[in-house]
């Protein structure tokens, strides 16, 4: 409960379990026989990232990058930053990028670029949530768990502050 507000669950633990492990049958279609590097985007989408690559059901590489556009706001500032950048070399090898959520695209759009001047043989995009109302880039993931609407939502490693990314499921206040 935030002050006065409460929370309005959008999508249970058990729905997301669901939904995580039809993405992962997907993706280890798609990637059947290929290179694939899965990099997580620190650190909203480590929750979502752990359990996607468990439901992967091939050889998957995983490193991390660390970037920063929201701070303690609700909405990306647009400035995005690399704090951390991979250590993997992606050269020749298939990347999918895993946030937990696009909604202005700023930062995806950023890291996209930044792992495209590394000579990946492709360039993939996962997310947990889509809130495409809220795009400021042409930019559109492959891959989504759900397509949201301009809510602020946080739970299963979305915070707000330093908090609640270890809710197990997504919420909202109402």
């Amino acid at each position: 409960m935030e002050g006065n507000k409460r929370e309005r669950t959008l999508y249970s633990r058990e729905s997301i379990a669901t939904r995580v492990k039809e993405l992962g049958e997907i993706i280890s279609k798609e990637y059947n026989n290929k290179n694939l590097i899965v990099v997580s985007l620190l650190r909203g989408s480590f929750i979502f990232a752990s359990d996607l690559v468990r439901e992967i059901s091939i050889p998957v590489e995983v490193d991390f990058m660390t970037t920063a556009s929201y701070g303690h706001n609700e909405v990306s500032s647009g400035n995005v930053e690399i704090v951390h950048d991979i250590r993997a070399d992606v050269e020749g090898k298939d990347v999918l990028i895993v946030d937990d959520i696009i909604d202005s695209g700023y930062t995806l759009k950023k890291v996209k670029e930044t792992l495209g001047l590394k000579n990946p043989n492709s360039v993939k995009i996962c997310v947990m949530l889509d809130k495409p109302s809220r795009r400021k880039v042409d930019l559109e993931p492959d891959f989504v768990g759900f397509s949201i609407p301009d809510v602020f939502i946080v739970g299963y490693g979305l915070n707000y502050g330093d908090h609640y990314r270890n809710i197990p499921y997504i919420f909202t206040f109402d």
